[in-house]
């Protein structure tokens, strides 16, 4: 694809709503499939003087006779336009894999890695900025294969409790194979671990600049959907900034539908003080 077909690509699609869109930057759905499973996404632009660079996906989609439900937040950084490339795309890419039906966990790392050469590739159009990912994929309601790039997080809830499923890729928690690589990770007082005083995450997409020091390797899980399961939450890092996985299931196990969740937890990060931006996908399972 050249590269001004891309951003006009990008350009006809929002970078906000996907499903029932209500406003916009909020909206919900549901499963066909299952009557019993809903989603509901909310999103809200920080204090910071840079446009929202926040991005989702919050699907279900029909494939033969399956049933996916697709869901990812995307968070800008440096620019938005590879996070809008990741909106439109990354998902497309992954179900190109040939094996994604027999091997789903090696196909979503494969298509990371190829969808992040490409940006790279890319740059001169999607700039020199980057993003990170969080994706889960739900397969006819029964099993979610959980991937992730930086520090937007996915979190299930099982019987009230908490689990994390996926990985914050800190500097700090790999500066070894940062510094394996020739780049290094500086810590000042007041501000967070930075990946050659950058970027405050180990693992992103694009980011050219840094990419000789940087991962864009996901962390991949795979969950079975059982009787146990209540919600999913995905969320970037303005909400996980303020608010403990456990605070989060906690703050919506009363709250029955999943678009009044979503706007709930963005709700209560503001709350708390929260200036980044925050964009929040709840996935319920009654």
């Amino acid at each position: 694809m050249a590269g001004k077909d891309i951003l006009l690509k990008m350009k006809e699609k929002a970078c906000f709503a996907v499903g029932e869109p209500m406003t916009p930057d909020s909206g919900k759905g549901k499963s066909r499939m299952s009557k019993n499973i809903t989603h509901g996404f909310h999103l809200v632009k920080g204090k910071s003087n840079h446009a929202m660079e926040d991005c989702q996906v919050s699907e279900f989609k029909k494939v033969g006779e399956n049933e996916l439900g697709l869901f990812a937040i995307f968070d800008g950084h440096m620019g938005h336009d590879v996070a809008k490339y990741l909106r439109s795309n990354l998902f497309d890419n992954i179900l190109k894999e040939h094996d994604f039906w027999v091997d789903p966990k090696s196909a979503i790392r494969r298509a990371y890695k190829a969808t992040d050469a490409y940006i790279l590739e890319q740059s001169p159009e999607l700039g020199t900025g980057g993003s990170t990912a969080v994706t889960v994929i739900l397969i006819n309601g029964q099993k979610l294969i959980v991937a992730n790039v930086g520090d937007s997080r996915a979190v299930i809830s099982k019987k009230g409790m908490a689990k994390q499923l996926s990985v914050d890729h800190e500097p700090s928690k790999e500066k070894r194979e940062i510094e394996k690589k020739g780049g290094f990770v500086t810590k000042f007082p007041g501000d967070v671990p930075r990946v050659d005083g950058q970027l405050a995450v180990a693992r992103a997409f694009g980011d050219k600049s840094l990419k000789r020091h940087l991962s864009s390797e996901p962390d991949v899980a795979e969950v079975i959907i059982d009787g146990d399961t209540e919600s999913v939450i995905l969320a970037s890092d303005g909400l996980w900034k303020v608010m403990s996985n456990q605070e989060a299931v906690d703050s919506i196990k009363n709250i029955k539908e999943a678009k009044q969740a979503a706007k709930h937890l963005t709700d209560e990060s503001l709350s708390r003080k929260s200036r980044d931006d925050i964009s929040c996908i709840v996935v319920k399972f009654q």
